[in-house]
């Protein structure tokens, strides 16, 4: 195309976006300037299509693109007023108000007399003055605060309004950095000393407020404060004062490792060195509270949970683990000797009921978190020489620490506890132990044992040496915590089959009698938590038993018991209950055995698990009915939130094979939303272990394909479900899977263009296109439904554009397909994609030498749907180029439109408007005539 040409064409464009502009289009006008913007010749040109295109995202509200664009005008005509304006316009809105005012006050001096600039320039003095004002104002209430809490005659009501004010204060940015200049810390150093308690609790919130995100006030604040002082309040023994603590360092650790990230960092005027020093000696802190005699039970639980939270990397990809050296070589025995404690028999530190549970966790994150052999063992040898040095000891009581320490170990790295249990004499001692007249002795080492049954050549050991001995204590102990610990080790016992029915350790009708103990004593409100979270550990083992499901499921006090615990304050029952709905929903992994191998096993009559006949998909179904009625979704949410080191990795994955369970049917996905499901499965689909997140991401996109994405997942939530989606776009993943996160994303990809954004900046686009190649026809359907709505955005519409790529072709083929569901979502991809790319319609005929044939099959086909596509894509290529209207005039796709312009069939009417249109089209060129009033929309060809 010539130059002169190519301006002509620029200068149509321009009109025709200024046309679109007048009447309303403003995103119609957008993609004319940009075309235009494309063929423009001259930088005034240019200039022009950037200001016209600055006044379209002033409308569209988008004010970074229109001070963009503004600029770029600016640039090559600085005297251009309207430029000047919009721009102003922009930076008003951007909230630049200094530069805005000089672009609005250059106008009001160059037209005097324009009332508009005038009323904006006085606008933007207003909004500076207010500024000005308001940040003065921060300072003198921050003031006032400070002295009515520093004034020992005030009210105490007016000190605690006092702190609660400093609170919102400091979650401003201006309030925290005046807070922090106005020698804030020190005031609040001395609130912490106050002896009521909302004051403490709004100073430690004011001090969370001024760390947040922000590393060079943490490094202040803690070498101001001291670690000593904050670790003493967070060993505090209010438990509401510990958590606010611990959050607060919690900030701090974040602000401290995340600080120098460039989002973070812009906060801070300084540019500070990696705070590595202070992070050593906060967690060296922490480390020395844990066996401090003068910490509470839940200040030690923080000081474990934090370091849970930090010491191991987020990630194996990252080679550096050496604060997990550090901490083994600086704390490993600290945190054994609180593993090993028993209160009751050596004194030692409180500990809650979490304690144990806690230290388990933090033992297995550093041994996960090593490298190679060398390390490992390392961390074997040093555990197994503080079990010996305590069992070598002749004092009992250090014995059963020992036993303790083991007990701890096989419940978190449990290869190193089960090294530890084969040390001489300490199997031998544990059994001896359960025989012991002191119930605390017999309690330690039931439990013990229960631990020791995990792997299969210990629960053979246990099953010969300690089964008996169980019987005994679970019929003749006259205390019920024994009895439920000794009836959880035969639990355990008795399921070592698993789901298979075949394979049964006891006797027709044991595992029953069992059962039904431990829900009666699940239901017993009498006995402690702890013994009734025995008893459902008892059932999580029991329940690999299809009668055990049927029967747990029907007994609804039981169910709303086992819940009510998991809602509690005792996490440790965390595991059992999601490993017990596991069981229940039969959400667990099976593997169908190849039938040929079958029968060859029969052949060579090796052992064939068979399936229990109520693990039938019936009976399951059944089942799930009764848990969502008895409340299971609630539990799970508050599983979820539960903020503590038993929500493991392991237990994450229970909780999101359960919810998939509960999604599955389409007519309880609303009560599952309702019930705060959606919400709770974004974490679990963020964290844990791959299998749990799979699960969890398959279990949003079932929702969000039969749900309303905004009410399913309302405010800023609904940005979050998009990187779970994508990521069940793999080739790991299932064909269902990767077919349900299409089915989503399309879902989302129709709400809006900051959805779009957030899907194509997920990177998504290039694994939809793969997805459209896939042999599996309801795959490949999905994501070509996914890409009709991704194309709404100009950014994928470029793709299409850009040259080199058989991208069209696809579309134009797919169109031409038998798949009704595949052509509806090429041929509307085609229709989107020619509407808002014109120039693509002058290169479908390019795509194959079939392009007219699937045009007019479109046109004639009995889908309604269909046909309103093929009308639009036909009306669309008549109005982009004079030739291709000739071409289509020329064929069939003359009488074909010339039938539909005369509509008739039911739901026709939108198709009939299409084809008259294209006849209009056609009239303007002059390639037919018309033959009668324009509403009867008679055509006919011209000779």
């Amino acid at each position: 195309m010539n130059v002169n040409g190519k301006a002509k064409d620029s200068l149509v464009l321009r009109e025709e976006g200024n046309s679109l502009f007048k009447s309303g289009d403003v995103e119609g006008a957008v993609c004319r300037y940009t075309q235009a913007l494309k063929l423009a010749d001259g930088p005034s040109e240019k200039a022009v299509l950037h200001r016209n295109r600055a006044a379209c995202y002033l409308k569209l509200e988008d004010y970074s693109k229109a001070e963009a664009d503004a600029s770029k005008a600016l640039d090559t005509d600085p005297g251009d007023v309207k430029a000047r304006f919009r721009r102003a316009q922009a930076l008003q809105k951007l909230g630049r108000l200094d530069q805005a005012f000089l672009d609005a006050q250059w106008c009001a001096q160059l037209e005097t007399k324009n009332k508009t600039f005038q009323e904006m320039l006085r606008q933007i003095g207003a909004q500076i003055q207010q500024k000005t004002v308001q940040s003065s104002s921060t300072d003198a209430r921050v003031q006032q605060m400070f002295n009515l809490l520093l004034d020992a005659s005030s009210q105490p009501s007016d000190q605690q309004k006092a702190a609660q004010n400093l609170v919102v204060l400091s979650r401003e940015e201006a309030g925290a950095e005046q807070i922090f200049r106005n020698d804030g810390v020190k005031l609040l150093q001395k609130l912490l000393e106050f002896k009521q308690e909302d004051v403490v609790l709004s100073a430690l919130r004011s001090l969370v407020g001024l760390c947040t995100g922000h590393q060079s006030r943490t490094m202040a604040i803690v070498n101001e404060m001291g670690m000593e002082k904050l670790c003493s309040i967070m060993g505090s023994e209010s438990e509401s004062v510990s958590l606010a603590a611990c959050h607060l360092l919690q900030v701090m650790f974040e602000a401290l490792t995340q600080g120098m990230k460039k989002d973070v960092r812009g906060k801070d005027a300084a540019i500070l060195p990696e705070p590595s020093r202070e992070l050593r000696s906060m967690l060296q802190h922490l480390l020395d509270m844990l066996p401090a005699l003068s910490v509470s039970g839940s200040g030690r639980d923080s000081a474990i949970n934090l370091l849970v939270k930090q010491v191991p990397r987020k990630s194996q990809k990252d080679p550096n683990n050496s604060l997990t050296l550090w901490v083994i070589d600086q704390g490993l025995k600290k945190i054994l000797e609180v593993a090993g404690t028993i209160p009751e028999v050596s004194g030692g530190p409180p500990l809650s009921d979490n304690t144990h549970m806690s230290c388990s966790v933090l033992l297995n994150k550093l041994y996960d978190d090593l490298k190679g052999d060398k390390e490992r063992e390392n961390f074997s040898r040093l555990c197994e020489e503080y079990v010996q040095q305590h069992f070598g000891s002749s004092a009992l009581d250090r014995k059963l620490r020992a036993i303790q320490t083991v007990s701890a170990l096989l419940q978190g790295p449990s290869d190193v506890g089960n090294r530890c249990l084969e040390l001489s004499g300490v199997m031998d001692a544990i059994i001896s132990q359960c025989g012991s007249h002191n119930l605390v002795h017999q309690q330690v080492a039931v439990e013990a044992l229960i631990h020791a049954a995990g792997k299969a050549k210990r629960a053979s050991f246990i099953t010969a040496n300690g089964v008996a001995l169980l019987k005994d204590l679970y019929k003749k102990s006259e205390n019920d915590g024994i009895r439920v610990r000794a009836l959880v080790g035969l639990c355990k016992l008795g399921s070592a089959g698993g789901t298979d029915f075949s394979m049964k350790q006891f006797a027709e009708g044991s595992t029953l009698k069992l059962a039904k103990q431990s829900r009666k004593w699940l239901c017993n409100e009498s006995l402690p938590a702890s013994s009734r979270r025995w008893a459902i550990e008892g059932l999580a083992y029991l329940t690999f038993d299809a009668d055990v499901k049927e029967e747990l499921v029907e007994d609804k006090q039981a169910l709303q018991a086992m819940f009510q615990l998991a809602k509690s304050d005792d996490k440790t029952v965390l595991f059992a209950v999601s490993s017990t709905l596991v069981n229940c929903t039969n959400s667990y992994d099976v593997e169908k055995p190849d039938p040929q191998l079958v029968e060859l096993a029969k052949y060579a009559k090796q052992h064939i698990p068979e399936e229990h006949p109520k693990d039938a998909q019936s009976f399951v179904q059944q089942r799930l009915a009764k848990l969502l009625g008895a409340g299971v979704v609630s539990a799970l949410v508050c599983m979820v939130k539960q903020e503590s080191p038993a929500l493991t990795d392991a237990c994450r994955e229970c909780i999101s094979r359960v919810f998939l369970a509960v999604v599955e049917r389409q007519e309880d996905r609303g009560t599952v939303v309702a019930q705060g499901g959606g919400k709770a499965l974004i974490p679990l689909a963020s964290e844990g272990t791959d299998v749990g997140k799979i699960k969890a991401a398959q279990s949003l996109a079932k929702i969000a394909i039969t749900s309303n994405p905004e009410i399913a997942f309302p405010g800023e939530r609904v940005y979050e479900v998009v990187r779970p989606l994508v990521n069940l776009l793999k080739l790991e993943c299932t064909l269902l899977q990767n077919f349900e996160a299409l089915m989503a994303l399309t879902n989302l990809a129709g709400v809006s263009e900051r959805l779009r954004q957030k899907i194509i900046k997920e990177k998504a686009v290039p694994k939809v296109e793969g997805y459209m190649f896939e042999d599996h026809a309801l795959v490949r359907a999905a994501a070509t439904e996914c890409m009709c709505n991704l194309v709404l955005s100009t950014e994928v519409q470029k793709l299409f554009v850009a040259t080199g790529n058989d991208r069209l072709k696809l579309l134009v083929l797919y169109s031409g397909e038998d798949d009704d569901r595949l052509r509806k979502a090429a041929a509307g991809t085609l229709a989107m994609l020619t509407s808002e790319q014109p120039e693509l319609c002058s290169r479908i005929p390019d795509t194959t030498s079939h392009w007219l044939e699937i045009l007019q099959s479109l046109l004639l086909n009995d889908n309604v749907e269909l046909q309103l596509r093929g009308a639009v894509i036909t009306h669309n290529m008549m109005q982009a180029e004079r030739s291709l209207a000739e071409q289509l005039m020329d064929s069939e796709a003359l009488e074909i439109l010339s039938v539909l312009a005369k509509g008739g069939a039911p739901g026709q009417g939108p198709v009939a408007r299409t084809a008259k249109q294209c006849l209009d089209v056609a009239l303007e060129y002059g390639f037919i005539k018309s033959t009668g009033g324009q509403g009867e929309g008679g055509h006919s060809a011209e000779p």
